[in-house]
């Protein structure tokens, strides 16, 4: 009987992990799109292919998704409603004037969505703004940065945004994270991030958890949604490390380090997927205050200190060399917005710069890149990753090429281990991750059909857009 009893508590102690199965469902070319879309965005600096964020959100009353695009012109923003069960679209299209579409935010009536608008100088004086929609109609419209924005500070522009918006419904805030250049002030000529608050009626809320400047050259940015400001946010830098920086808003050590990282200037491995990228790296828990980030490493070897970095803001900045020159999946687990689920990455000349990190996979031979994640529930996460085999990659810390051969799904629990075996299928992720439903996340995607081992080169534009949901059954 003791034995028989043992069974029962092991079988009950598990039940609530393994007793599913994964499934991932495609809606083939689902969306027709009123203007071609090009599915491909060149990488900064070696121009090798990346996909090109489809910006994907569904609204509170699970009626409605919102698919936004920006077409193959690159100078106009295409919305379309889609039904929430079918997802085929359901009403006209809304379309504005944008350069990038930058983070979308559904609700019952409409959506908000960050852009970029303008242009002229070099590089381009575009201004990051959020917009919103309630149906056919904008309400309004609210410019983060640009002339008359924080001018004592020094004004600033974006020429590209590779960053979020988000919305918390108990703090009735949306919030921006995106990549900016400065004109004027003392960061002039150089890149970084800025994160700004904004009102639900549209109007810029000046509170301390903005920053007008924070990591260097930002090669990277993860951002929640909190109940309270400041929001969950990560960056990535140049200067040798991945930082949780909800409080710090920059790269001081009054963040936690989540990780060491072989940098260049203005180049970080590429972690949260670089030219756009930074969508769907860090994802909240349901209903729970605890948080995911998944990311690509090429991992830390001969941790040594960095003067440059010392010199200017003090102890415990490090450089290192690649364990890799291929990328790997790493994931950290954020017990709340501010805090990590272990120790923060070691800072001591020496000592092995990644021993601290959690690696779902851990290759020589396969390059694992556009790197995401999202929920299921309170205790399970669904982190996915693109497989290149065969991979060539630069010294720096850059992209690779290499052959794709599929995209792996796998279940992470919220102690950061993996549940179940993965799933590999020719089914990518193609741009934000949403949970419609308690146990079903969907994406949208374009199936792939370029060759990764060559630069882009040419339009490879597409006039449909396809959706995938994983379920737990």
């Amino acid at each position: 009987m003791r034995c028989n009893l043992f069974s029962l508590l092991i079988l009950i102690t598990v039940a609530p992990e393994f007793l599913f199965a994964l499934t991932v469902t495609p809606y083939l070319n689902v969306v027709p799109l009123p203007v071609s879309f090009d599915p491909v965005i060149a990488a900064y600096w070696t121009g090798l292919k990346h996909r090109r964020r489809v910006n994907f959100g569904c609204s509170p009353d699970k009626l409605s998704c919102y698919l936004a695009y920006l077409d193959a012109s690159e100078e106009t923003i295409h919305v379309l409603t889609l039904d929430a069960r079918t997802f085929k679209p359901r009403s006209r299209p809304v379309q504005f004037k944008g350069h990038e579409a930058g983070g979308l935010v559904a609700h019952n009536d409409g959506f908000a969505l960050l852009t970029i608008v303008g242009g002229g100088g070099s590089p381009p004086r575009r201004i990051a703004t959020v917009v919103r929609f309630r149906g056919q109609n904008k309400i309004w419209e609210t410019p983060l940065n640009g002339p008359g924005i924080h001018p004592q500070q020094g004004i600033t522009f974006s020429p590209d945004l590779n960053g979020e918006l988000v919305w918390s419904e108990r703090a009735q805030l949306y919030a921006a994270y995106f990549v900016v250049t400065a004109t004027t002030g003392p960061a002039t000529g150089h890149y970084g991030d800025s994160i700004q608050y904004v009102g639900k009626n549209g109007a810029r809320v000046d509170i301390p958890e903005n920053n007008w400047w924070g990591c260097s050259h930002n090669t990277g940015i993860a951002f929640e949604a909190a109940d309270e400001p400041p929001f969950a946010s990560i960056c990535a830098e140049d200067h040798g490390a991945i930082w949780l920086n909800t409080k710090s808003r920059d790269m001081s050590a009054d963040g936690l380090k989540i990780s060491n990282e072989n940098t260049t200037n203005g180049s970080g491995g590429e972690a949260m997927g670089g030219m756009g990228g930074s969508f769907s790296n860090l994802a909240r828990f349901q209903n729970s205050d605890s948080y995911i980030f998944a990311w690509q490493s090429r991992g830390c070897t001969k941790l040594a200190r960095d003067p440059w970095m010392e010199g200017h803001l003090g102890t415990g900045y490090t450089t290192c060399l690649p364990r890799w020159l291929n990328h790997n999946v790493a994931i950290a687990i954020l017990p709340t917005k501010d805090t990590l689920l272990g120790p923060q990455a070691i800072s001591t000349p020496g000592a092995v710069g990644d021993k601290q990190i959690r690696w779902l996979t851990y290759s020589s031979q396969v390059d694992a890149e556009n790197v995401r994640v999202a929920t299921f529930n309170s205790k399970l996460a669904l982190v996915t990753w693109d497989n290149l085999t065969k991979p060539k990659c630069q010294p720096l810390p850059m992209s690779c090429n290499g052959t794709y051969s599929g995209t792996t799904y796998q279940l992470v629990n919220v102690q950061g281990s993996k549940s179940g075996t993965s799933l590999i299928k020719q089914i990518p992720v193609g741009g934000d991750m949403v949970t419609l439903t308690e146990g079903k996340i969907c994406w949208p995607y374009v199936p792939t059909t370029w060759d990764y081992n060559t630069p882009k080169t040419i339009n490879t534009t597409v006039m449909s857009i396809s959706v995938a949901c994983a379920a737990l059954n």
